[in-house]
């Protein structure tokens, strides 16, 4: 599951610079590379200044992502560690004889993040392909640039990095480098393509052939600096009709589902797909791109918290529970002790302001597959018991999965039952949501479209069980088109009318720029409320604007990756209201 985001304020790693703010070691400075989670490559730039401190960068090259933004920078001997406020993570380590760092990066859940020292020195003369070349490949009538950078080291070895500047991907590594006489050639493991050709006998261009799924001509010229990335945002148009959406869609996705440099995010033959559900001013549309199908079924990872706030709504309503009744009492009896002073409510779960850390440090899946399958009620009582429910004067925004988990735990227990049934009971039954459900029946499982992992490999598919109110929940488009309906229009919905408007009511800030009600996150300069979610091999956004009456929903059978979801979810709305959008790589 993911935590809160939009495009412009990325997933895990924003742009920008970073001064660590203490006296460094000369040392330190330098370039190194790590790989958090197993597939994230990240790269770490640390320069001295002339007082002797340290200014860096730190990128996800995966994601083309040049920068993040870190603050209390600290270095104490061998330690270094800093924060990124903006995503609720940290990293701290120590710096080894050999140069390297070693470290854990945690945003509730510590993970291993190591960087090993870049330890290039160039050659005293340059070879003759070394440098900056920017060459385009025409894939289709969609015309995506690749960007070689070369060097080469005293030991007279070749090394590049490639960059496809319109798919967003950059620094991936070159192999199998070989230049003889005039001849050239590289291959890209990542991109899963290989180029040959020749260097011009003027030494400014290099002419050749690109093979991946096909060859495709491709000749870089050698240019004086690295051009740009994708634009910022795609120009504005004419806001776009609902019924006018697929050709928008499908010339705005072009790129996406080209495989000429990458495995783009669309691309066909990876059974990856998308199901996008689109409602404005009433007028409803199912577009899908890929295998899935109007009626095939999703996991929505934490688009789930959405409807436990709901849930929390409803109960409230009926005078089941309160929304400042401590936690605790929903608990069986002796879980936890009363503190001495303030204690977490169940508003403060929903919220997000409880000050419960991201994950519990219980949490040790047996299967990484399938991580949140063994956790379950008495794992949960037993962290809670021990951390304890004693809430601070003014706890923070702290998105987590475990207060979430919690509140749909806790309140299950009130009900009497478990959270599908709770569920169930209290919004898609009363909703018509047939195939908004934890548990799949078997013909729902017959449209249960299959998971991808990063790589695009198959992943399994996500069974939670104690936190099931943080992420357990899979949905069709059709399904959750209904659910933003009467996000939009609760008056429709009788039923639930007065628990969704309290749901929507804004009960504290959510950084940066942001408020939250139950749950739902509203972005204030722009008046929507949003929420996406992610799990092992799937990803979602779900967004409703009621000042311009529309709301949409994306369900991608890939996991977070790029953020390819939330970007389109954010690119529909723009087009819609005829905003410059945000570009889909």
């Amino acid at each position: 599951m993911t935590s809160t985001r939009r495009f412009s304020i990325a997933r895990l790693f924003f742009s920008g610079m970073f001064l660590l703010q203490a006296q460094v070691r000369p040392p330190l400075a330098g370039d190194y590379s790590g790989v958090l989670g197993g597939a994230l490559h990240i790269k770490l730039h640390l320069a001295a200044a002339p007082d002797g401190s340290l200014t860096g960068t730190l990128d996800s090259v995966d994601q083309g992502a040049m920068g993040i933004p870190c603050a209390d920078i600290k270095v104490d001997g061998k330690g270094l560690s800093f924060r990124v406020p903006a995503v609720g993570a940290t990293w701290k380590g120590v710096s080894s004889a050999d140069g390297s760092l070693s470290g854990s990066w945690s945003q509730g859940s510590p993970m291993a993040l190591n960087f090993t020292r870049d330890t290039f020195v160039a050659a005293e003369k340059p070879s003759l392909v070394d440098g900056i070349w920017l060459g385009a490949v025409d894939a289709g009538g969609v015309s995506l640039r690749a960007q070689l950078t070369v060097k080469s080291d005293r030991a007279g070895r070749e090394l590049c990095t490639f960059d496809s500047l319109d798919q967003g991907a950059f620094g991936w590594e070159c192999t199998d480098l070989a230049f003889n006489g005039n001849e050239f050639r590289f291959a890209v493991p990542k991109a899963r393509g290989h180029w040959t050709g020749r260097l011009s006998e003027d030494n400014r261009a290099l002419n050749g052939s690109w093979t991946r799924t096909g060859t495709f001509a491709l000749n870089f010229s050698k240019q004086t600096a690295a051009a740009a990335g994708p634009p910022v945002s795609d120009a504005a148009m004419a806001p776009v009709n609902v019924a006018e959406l697929q050709a928008v869609l499908d010339r705005d996705l072009a790129p996406a589902r080209t495989q000429v440099f990458r495995t783009g995010a669309l691309a066909e033959g990876t059974g990856v797909s998308v199901a996008i559900g689109v409602v404005q001013r009433g007028v409803r549309r199912v577009f899908t791109f890929g295998p899935a199908k109007a009626d095939s079924i999703f996991e929505i990872g934490s688009v789930t918290k959405t409807f436990t706030g709901l849930l929390l709504a409803r109960m409230v309503e009926k005078g089941v529970v309160k929304f400042d009744e401590p936690v605790r009492e929903l608990l069986p009896p002796g879980t936890v002790a009363k503190p001495d002073g303030a204690e977490i409510t169940l508003l403060d779960l929903a919220i997000q302001h409880s000050g419960l850390p991201r994950m519990p440090d219980n949490f040790h899946p047996a299967d990484a597959q399938n991580p949140y399958a063994d956790y379950r009620a008495p794992d949960l009582y037993r962290y809670i018991g021990s951390h304890g429910l004693a809430k601070s004067a003014s706890p923070a925004f702290l998105y987590s999965n475990l207060g979430l988990g919690l509140l749909g735990q806790a309140l299950a227990n009130r009900a009497g039952m478990n959270y599908p049934e709770l569920l169930h009971r209290e919004i898609s039954g009363p909703l018509g949501l047939k195939d908004t459900v934890v548990s799949l029946s078997a013909d729902q499982q017959k449209r249960f479209i299959g998971g991808h992992d990063a790589e695009f490999g198959p992943a399994h598919a996500w069974d939670l069980d104690a936190l099931a109110g943080a992420g357990a929940i899979r949905s069709t488009a059709g399904d959750m088109l209904t659910y933003l309906e009467a996000q939009l229009h609760p008056e429709k919905y009788t039923a639930l009318a007065s628990a969704i408007r309290q749901a929507h009511e804004l009960r504290a800030t959510a950084p940066p720029s942001m408020r939250i009600g139950l749950a739902w996150l509203y972005m204030e300069k722009d008046g929507f409320y949003w929420h996406n979610g992610g799990t092992g091999g799937y990803a979602s956004y779900v967004f409703f604007d009621p000042k311009n009456d529309c709301a949409a929903v994306v369900l991608y059978n890939r996991t977070v990756g790029d953020g390819f979801a939330d970007r389109l979810g954010m690119h529909i709305r723009q087009r819609l209201i005829g905003e410059a959008a945000v570009p889909l790589l």
